[in-house]
């Protein structure tokens, strides 16, 4: 099968450049992978983060969009269980209608912040820490199609006059939980490998294709695998750049919040772990795909097969910008 790549993006706040500017360092990247001919270019949501600088992440694929010209833009994805489903419906069938054939809208379970953070923005209401999620993915699905049965007084609701181009709708997944509802509302399936690899099973996508099919969904299916992805032109200069993205996510297992590390910071550090500390930070190591566009494209091509997907989706986060840049650049232009 062909296998076509695409980006999620969480806006990293790169120590190479001042943190203001990492949301146009996103505007650089998308435009990049525009012109390298990337597939889709996603956006994750995350509030009162050290790491990672998109909020709002309809306001950024909405410039995204803008500035580019062929790759589809989205949302991996809008946190629902912090809004309106009918305000999340109407930015994005807003932006579908700007951008026709462009937009999509992918959805998550978790907050993406801290409590307080989910406080704040469900004042002065009360969190629903995900609760809802179930009548929120469904309300948010007719919404978007005009779904609702005749009955229902949402159903006098219209999110846009005469609203003809819908975004396309994603759920995404870490663990299987989000599958069978996916399945079941018409959700195409984007499972996050970089989040929770040890929890990330192919049957998770089996699961999602047979509630599907028992839903009897006339659109064709997909599905998406992202995984976190480091390429550079040798391993051991792949493995150094990926050292920063390696220890932040290390360091939130074991309780610590800093800024992004520089990857000779990060050696340094780890030479002076415990061993305990150093298994860790290895076992997470071992769970990117690191190393030349050869060796990337392989691990690819094998998350292909055993996960029956033509689409793969890649997590770059290094300390510097050009590092992330030249990151996709390899890989786009070593396509296998």
């Amino acid at each position: 099968m062909t296998l076509k790549l695409s980006v999620v993006d969480q806006t990293p706040v790169h120590g190479s450049h001042p943190k203001k500017e990492a949301p146009l360092l996103s505007v650089e990247l998308a435009k990049l992978c525009d012109e390298l001919h990337y597939h889709r270019y996603w956006v994750a949501e995350h509030h009162d983060s050290v790491h990672f600088a998109n909020p709002c992440p309809e306001i950024l694929v909405a410039h995204l969009a803008s500035v580019t010209k062929n790759i589809k833009v989205g949302s991996g994805g809008v946190m629902l269980s912090n809004y309106s489903p009918l305000k999340v419906a109407e930015c994005f069938t807003m932006l579908a209608s700007l951008f026709p054939g462009r937009i999509d809208l992918g959805v998550g379970r978790a907050p993406g912040g801290s409590r307080l953070t989910s406080a704040a923005l469900s004042y002065p209401n009360q969190p629903s820490n995900g609760q809802y999620y179930v009548e929120q993915a469904e309300q948010l699905e007719q919404f978007i199609h005009s779904a609702f049965q005749d009955d229902d007084p949402l159903s006098a609701i219209h999110v846009m006059p005469e609203a003809r181009d819908v975004p396309e709708l994603w759920m995404l997944g870490s663990s299987g939980g989000s599958a069978k509802l996916a399945g079941q509302l018409g959700y195409h399936l984007a499972l996050a490998r970089f989040i929770d690899p040890d929890s990330c099973h192919p049957r998770i996508f089996e699961e999602h294709e047979k509630a599907w099919n028992q839903a009897g969904h006339e659109h064709a299916l997909q599905r998406m695998l992202s995984v976190a992805c480091v390429c550079a032109e040798t391993q051991e200069e792949a493995k150094l750049r990926a050292g920063t993205a390696v220890y932040r996510k290390f360091a939130a297992q074991i309780g610590q919040r800093e800024d992004f590390l520089t990857p000779s910071e990060v050696r340094d550090r780890y030479r002076t772990m415990p061993v305990s500390h150093q298994a860790l930070f290895d076992r997470v190591e071992a769970s990117y795909t690191i190393g030349t566009p050869e060796q990337c494209w392989a691990e690819f091509e094998g998350f292909s097969q055993t996960f029956n997907t033509k689409e793969i989706s890649l997590v770059t986060v290094t300390y510097s910008q050009a590092d992330r840049l030249a990151s996709y650049r390899l890989l786009a232009n070593n396509r296998s």
